[in-house]
This record gives structure tokens, sequence and C-alpha cells, in this order.
């Protein structure tokens, strides 16, 4: 399994392949602390919720397919 970057502030994914800047799938992995507030008949409702740590696995472009083709380019607004 290969590190896919995260995107910053400053920066968004593109695909190397066909140059896509707007469509992914993306496959993330999620460790999360929960606080779940149960009423009397038992349905649950997330009342607070902490991401301890998200990995993402993988990245797919929607327009051409390709499959972790993704690199860091600078947001256009970054420069500002």
């Amino acid at each position: 399994m290969t590190t896919v970057p995260q995107p910053t502030e400053t920066t968004r994914w593109r695909c190397t392949l066909c140059g896509n800047l707007t469509r992914f799938d993306v496959t993330r992995s999620s460790k999360v602390v929960e606080y779940l507030h149960l009423d009397l008949a038992g349905e649950a409702k997330v009342e607070e919720r902490e991401v301890v740590s998200e990995t993402i696995e993988s990245v797919r472009c929607r327009w051409c397919n390709a499959l972790d083709q993704i690199e860091l380019v600078d947001r256009p607004d970054a420069a500002s």
C-alpha cells in the first residue's frame, strides 16, 4: 500500500494521468471515539465524535479510474 498525500490549506489533489482536480473516490480508515446517547427505545445518536487517527488507504480518480496516481499541487489562491 502506498502513502497517499493529504491535501492542506495551500495544496489540493490532482490526478497525474488526466489532470482531474475535483472528483475522487477516497478509501480511508479511521479510529474514533464517539459519545453515544441512547433514547429509551434504544435508538443511538452520536452526540460527540473525536477522530483519534485517520489513514487514507487509496484515492481513485473518478474521471479516468486511475488508482493512487495522485499528486499535490498548489491551490490557485495559495499565493495570496
